[in-house]
């Protein structure tokens, strides 16, 4: 009856994730929804945790990145990552992943690729390359990026995961960093030397040819800024500078020293003074913490997001058009329907998994890396997947804050949760695909042979691999 009743469960959860990615963009969440209803009323089981904070962070990182948009400022970046394009237009392979990396990296969500992707179709275009190999790492590198942005809502949640651990914010996003672009780099590079690259050969872009459905090249350059566009840019990164400090400040590692200097000053001036009063006035701000790192991230990009509106002039009321606002809500959605449904699924089976987990993770620990892998194809978020595996295995593995000994398996693993290319499914995939009217960017018969497979599997296991090389020398 057990095992009835898990292969009952099991098809539950699978078939309402692929009625999701049946049924499309926001729907995907509907259908989590609609999953969570029948294992909880029909199959018996309780609902997981719902995502909130995750949720949350992308809501508000989101809301930021909407001001700036209305305001003009992803336009203004725009002309400035094509300018960059078109300086070294040979060089696009790697200067258009760099680009949708560092967009992310700054923002926080990989929607902002949706911005270049014509940029990027139009210089391949130019160059005679086929617009698929430029598109097809640039679109994977906006997903791991996620993974090494200080404002996402996974690196938010793993650092806080992995802290208690002796690993600080600085310190991963350090690593991460490194890690991931390195990764990218070298995917660019494999793609570059061994798959065709030629766009004239292409079959179907030359009956595309001559259909006449291959437009002309028109430069984004000559589009016309708002006045408050450049200022809203300002205003966007400056937060973000803003909110690595503080999250940096409040990590134990960096806290706990900062507290001693701040200590001997106040002690070496007996409380009298300039510098003692500043000194003061710090300790007070970081002991205790007022504010943890995901609710600074929330009120910092809220507070942003103000400041956009009351010095770029931003009409409010057309917030709701802008096109990163529809594809933020979109994930939010999505994410409490699918993570939802995971985070029930797992929380019913959390002793069965980690016993499974401890057994593989602590002989194969690349393992962990696959199973992040292919959870993440079905819970289409990097943070929703880190948050319903990684206590699971952090538990089986006994790690703690008196033996962190196996925590760097934990962070050379996580940008594993970068699958959502997998399933072609995903927005910025399918603006891709649509978006290169040379037809080289494309989903095969099989759904599985599209034009980001390959590129996006090279990418994540580069990625794990040299954070296990990584990882380790600063445990």
């Amino acid at each position: 009856m057990d095992i009835i009743l898990l292969i009952l469960q099991v098809a539950v959860l699978l078939g309402a994730i692929f009625l999701g990615i049946r049924l499309g963009g926001m729907a995907i969440g509907y259908a989590g929804g609609f999953g969570v209803v029948v294992l909880c009323l029909v199959l018996g089981m309780k609902p997981g945790d719902i995502p909130w904070d995750v949720i949350l962070i992308i809501m508000s990182v989101i809301a930021a990145i909407a001001a700036m948009q209305l305001a003009g400022g992803l336009d203004y970046m725009v002309q400035v990552a094509e300018k960059i394009l078109r300086k070294n237009p040979k060089h696009i392979n790697y200067l258009a992943p760099t680009v949708t990396y560092f967009l992310t990296f700054l923002a926080g969500t990989g929607h902002t690729a949706f911005s270049m992707i014509p940029v990027i179709v139009e210089v391949a275009k130019e160059q005679n390359i086929k617009p698929s190999a430029p598109l097809s790492i640039a679109v994977v590198s906006s997903q791991i990026a996620i993974t090494a942005s200080p404002v996402s809502a996974a690196v938010v949640y793993m650092s806080g995961a992995l802290e208690p651990f002796g690993w600080s914010y600085p310190g991963l996003l350090g690593i991460w960093l490194i890690t991931t672009f390195c990764a990218v780099m070298l995917t660019a590079f494999i793609v570059s030397k061994f798959f065709p690259l030629d766009l004239s050969k292409d079959p179907i872009y030359q009956e595309r040819l001559k259909a006449g459905l291959v437009k002309p090249s028109v430069g984004a350059s000559n589009m016309q800024l708002k006045k408050g566009a450049k200022l809203s840019v300002g205003i966007f990164l400056g937060g973000v500078v803003l909110v690595v400090l503080y999250a940096t400040s409040i990590s134990d590692i960096v806290r706990k020293p900062f507290l001693d200097f701040l200590s001997g000053i106040i002690a070496n001036s007996n409380g009298e003074g300039f510098m003692a009063s500043v000194a003061t006035f710090m300790k007070g701000y970081i002991d205790p913490v007022r504010l943890p790192r995901d609710g600074a991230i929330m009120s910092f990009m809220l507070g942003i997001a103000a400041l956009i509106a009351i010095f770029c002039k931003v009409e409010t009321g057309k917030l709701f058009e802008a096109s990163t606002f529809k594809a933020g809500m979109t994930a939010c959605v999505c994410v409490l329907g699918v993570a939802w449904l995971g985070n029930t699924f797992v929380a019913g089976y959390k002793q069965q998994i980690g016993d499974l987990a401890g057994a593989l993770v602590g002989d194969y620990p690349a393992l962990l890396a696959v199973a992040l892998f292919f959870a993440s194809m079905l819970l289409y978020s990097q943070a929703a997947t880190a948050k319903a595996i990684m206590p699971v295995v952090i538990g089986a593995l006994g790690i703690s804050a008196v033996n962190p000994g196996d925590s760097y398996i934990l962070v050379a693993s996580f940008a594993a949760v970068s699958a959502l290319f997998v399933l072609p499914t995903y927005p910025t995939l399918l603006g891709a695909v649509q978006m290169d009217d040379t037809g080289s960017t494309r989903i095969g018969k099989y759904v599985f042979n599209h034009s980001f497979l390959i590129p996006g599997v090279v990418a994540v296991a580069l990625s794990v691999a040299l954070g296990f090389v990584v990882a380790p020398i600063f445990a």
